[in-house]
């Protein structure tokens, strides 16, 4: 089926060292800037004049020192280490800004969901319904650790405890205060009526939340839901929950192999398959000519830390790769970590086997997405194909210098987009969702899961 348009996301995190390690060294990056708000202002500024539907913004707790079984590598290369809290840049952009989304990575691992809910819905009113989730349940050891989750969590574990740590949140955003529970009735001296206002009396196996949401309703309710587990477990999870996905991948066929299935199991929750965005990771280095494109490629390639990215890739998929030659080629092995990278290498890629060197290669520039090279025009031939063949929505895109990746993409790219129809040439009134699913779709749809928490019969 073909498509409408193209839904385009920058990807980004806030530290120096995303997913491109080494590249912060070349003259040209301004990442360095991470904790200068007027860095982040002028990139929000920059994607909305590309119209860029969000910023899908990246975030660990803990840090990868599954390399060399310790943090030196990780914290010599800047390695997503330091690495600051997400929500706190939302308030800026969202006032330098009329339409731009945000997505904020949290975990259901390490806070508890009464207090994230109160978090969210504040981000939601103050953004006019631009706010987005993206749900992960963490892998880094070193995070459990520094917080003391009792026990190591088991892969299949965390979406379990994420199950109920979505529903408590569903319960709060959607059943705890009704539609018209707040006045504002100043003679009356009422605010809200309490007999509209609910305890959600939750009484589970990893929480308790018993009382009512400390917020009133924002405009989305629950903000947009994105996931980004790539797992059969995660598959699974983004069938149920989720709105928009994000997965990455080397090749097309391991995107449409997670695209198919994924589709496949939200018809099995009873959704429209179609109704899921998906996002796919990708890296654009673009010239106005191709000669000027593989050039910046070349030379980019000059600055990845080879030691940088594999402490990245060991994070990823909890295997120390300082332990293995160079040459090794990549096999599946089962770890606590994102399980949905080794699978794609080695069971879903098409009969391509991957060495550490040349894994090390490839990530080092964007991470574990392709890398497009060339004219405008090429790139949004490739866009085209990704999207025709591979049933995926949009991407991603990662930089290799920031904010020069995605300024680039704005003045070269965007154009060619529009013109084919690809790109909207202006954005749509309204919250996050409608700018996503359609005018007055602000809140979840009935189909989703979420839905079912609304109008509850809760007691005070």
């Amino acid at each position: 089926m073909k498509k409408s348009r193209i839904y385009l996301n920058a990807f980004d995190m806030n530290c120096v060292v995303h997913q491109s390690p080494g590249l912060w060294t070349h003259p040209d990056d301004q990442s360095h800037r991470y904790n200068d708000i007027n860095y982040w202002i002028e990139l929000a500024q920059l994607l909305e004049k590309g119209r860029f539907d969000g910023l899908f913004i990246a975030d660990v707790i803990g840090i990868y020192d599954v390399y060399g079984a310790d943090k030196t590598v990780t914290v010599r290369e800047a390695t997503q280490v330091p690495v600051n809290d997400p929500m706190m840049l939302v308030s800026a952009m969202a006032h330098a800004t009329e339409h731009l989304g945000f997505g904020i990575t949290c975990s259901t691992t390490f806070e508890h969901p009464y207090t994230f809910a109160r978090r969210m819905t504040t981000l939601d009113h103050l953004t006019n319904g631009r706010i987005a989730w993206n749900i992960v349940t963490s892998y880094l050891e070193s995070g459990m650790k520094n917080i003391d989750t009792g026990h190591k969590i088991q892969h299949e574990e965390r979406y379990n405890i994420a199950d109920e740590y979505v529903e408590v949140c569903y319960k709060l955003w959607e059943g705890s205060w009704e539609e018209n529970a707040v006045i504002k009735d100043k003679e009356k001296k009422v605010f809200s009526n309490p007999d509209k206002v609910h305890a959600i009396n939750h009484h589970g196996k990893y929480f308790n939340v018993p009382g009512i949401h400390l917020c009133e309703p924002s405009s989305q309710r629950t903000p947009v839901l994105y996931q980004a587990g790539g797992s059969s477990k995660g598959r699974k999870f983004a069938a149920k929950h989720a709105e928009c996905t994000f997965i990455s991948g080397p090749e097309k066929s391991s995107i449409a192999a997670y695209v198919k299935d994924l589709r496949l199991q939200a018809r099995l929750q009873g959704r429209d398959p179609q109704s899921l965005k998906v996002f796919a990771l990708f890296t654009v280095i673009v010239g106005r000519t191709e000669e000027e494109a593989w050039k910046k490629y070349e030379e980019l390639s000059n600055y990845i830390s080879y030691e940088g990215a594999l402490s990245l890739l060991s994070g990823w998929c909890g295997v120390d790769f300082s332990k293995w030659d160079p040459k090794q080629e990549i096999e599946y092995i089962e770890t606590k970590a994102v399980q949905s990278m080794l699978e794609s290498l080695t069971k879903y890629s098409s009969n391509k086997t991957w060495t550490v060197q040349e894994l090390a290669k490839f990530a080092g520039i964007g991470g574990m997405g392709p890398v497009a090279v060339g004219t405008p025009q090429q790139i949004a031939d490739i866009f085209e194909e990704w999207i025709d063949e591979t049933d995926i929505d949009g991407f991603n895109l990662a930089y290799t210098v920031t904010p020069g990746s995605f300024a680039d993409f704005v003045e070269l790219v965007i154009p060619e987009l529009q013109e084919r129809g690809l790109v909207k040439t202006e954005y749509e009134e309204g919250t996050l969702r409608e700018k996503l699913f359609g005018k007055g779709r602000a809140r979840l749809s009935e189909e989703h899961v979420g839905s079912q928490y609304r109008n509850m019969n809760y007691q005070l």
